[in-house]
């Protein structure tokens, strides 16, 4: 068997970005960045949501997004919007197939 087939399987600090809420748990993750906990060091993973946050665990209505989700769905697809208005596609002609030019 290849010695090199499997990822390590090591204790990893989650840490939950919008509470703060930390555990550790073993993982075949290889973070680069690393934290004290509990007197020993471990690699740290940051999780935008965990039972900690998650409305199913926490039985609140809202859901806490510190991480601005919506804001960059809606500044990434805000260029898109822009970029069509400018540039409208041609209408095609369905008879033909072919692109039509728009008159001014």
């Amino acid at each position: 068997m290849k010695k090199s087939g499997h990822p390590v399987y090591q204790d990893v600090l989650f840490i939950d970005s919008s509470t703060g809420y930390k555990f550790v748990c073993g993982s075949t993750l290889q973070p680069k960045e690393k934290e004290v906990y509990g007197g020993k060091e471990y690699p740290v993973y940051r999780l935008p949501v965990s039972s900690a946050s998650h409305p199913f665990f926490t039985g609140s209505k809202q859901f806490v997004d510190s991480e601005g989700r919506l804001d960059k769905f809606v500044k990434r697809y805000a260029k898109k919007i822009e970029k069509k208005i400018e540039n409208p596609p041609a209408e095609v002609d369905k008879k033909k197939g072919k692109k039509k030019e728009k008159a001014t």
